[in-house]
This record gives structure tokens, C-alpha cells and sequence, in this order.
């Protein structure tokens, strides 16, 4: 199950080069998934639970640039679960188009604020799936 933000793009979005800079993609993509964690009050939970959302890896491609004044969607799902992390799914898309801009993997763990170590899945899961992290179709 996805969730979708838009974003606007602005002129202080586009670099000299006239496009979006590919470091701006990872902040659409970081604000998509705290969008997704919000829906589902997932701060909150982590907060009690003593966890820290970390993100460990972002594999992202490029597709196609984008300019000012375009309008994006970003779509934020859960990918999968491992032993000690999970992933979770973006995709950016132009609106007007529906043409793919940029897609990612991002690979999280939880770590035990107390201990400072990464949470084993069989821990997380009941959590996640319990408040609405179900995966995507």
C-alpha cells in the first residue's frame, strides 16, 4: 500500500545547469518517507518503543530530469523485510505525465536507542504491520 505526496518544483530547485540536482531527488524522497511514517503515526511508536528509524542505504536511478514548475509524486511503500532491515520503495513520477523520473530502494534498519544496535525484523514487523506498514501490491 503506497502513499503519494506531491511537490512542486521551484526555481530555488534548479541548479545552474536548469534542471533539479540529483541531491534534491534525495529530499523528495526523505520527505515522502516522513510523510509515510506520519500517516501511520510511526514516530510516535518508534519514540515508545525506545527505536530510531535510520536509513543505511539509498539505491536510487535516475531517469529523466526535471525543471521548474513541474509538479512530482513521490510514492513511498514497503518493500520487503529482512533479518535486521527493511526496505521500502519510492518512486518519483512527473504528474502531468506519468513518466518515471527517478526510483529508489531504501534499506532501514531500527536501532535500540538504548543500546545503540540494530533490532532484529522478528522484533519490528508485528510493530510495523500492526500500525498500517503493509507491503506494496
Amino acid at each position: 500500500m503506497a502513499d503519494m505526496i506531491k511537490i512542486k518544483i521551484r526555481p530555488y530547485h534548479i541548479d545552474l545547469l536548469g534542471h533539479v540536482n540529483n541531491a534534491r531527488y534525495l529530499e523528495f524522497l526523505e520527505e515522502g518517507r516522513w510523510t509515510y511514517w506520519e500517516k501511520r503515526d510511526g514516530f510516535r511508536v518508534f519514540e515508545e518503543c525506545g527505536w530510531v528509524f535510520m536509513v543505511v542505504k539509498i539505491d536510487i536511478n535516475y531517469r529523466t530530469g526535471v525543471v521548474a514548475h513541474e509538479v512530482l509524486e513521490v510514492s513511498t511503500a514497503l518493500a520487503g523485510l529482512g533479518n535486521r532491515s527493511g526496505t521500502l520503495r519510492q518512486e518519483i513520477r512527473a504528474k502531468a505525465e506519468g513518466k518515471l523520473v527517478a526510483d529508489a530502494d531504501v534499506v532501514f534498519v531500527m536501532v535500540d536507542r538504548a543500546t545503540g544496535k540494530a533490532l532484529p525484523m522478528s522484533v519490528v514487523a508485528p510493530v510495523l504491520l500492526e500500525n498500517g506498514a503493509g507491503f506494496a501490491a
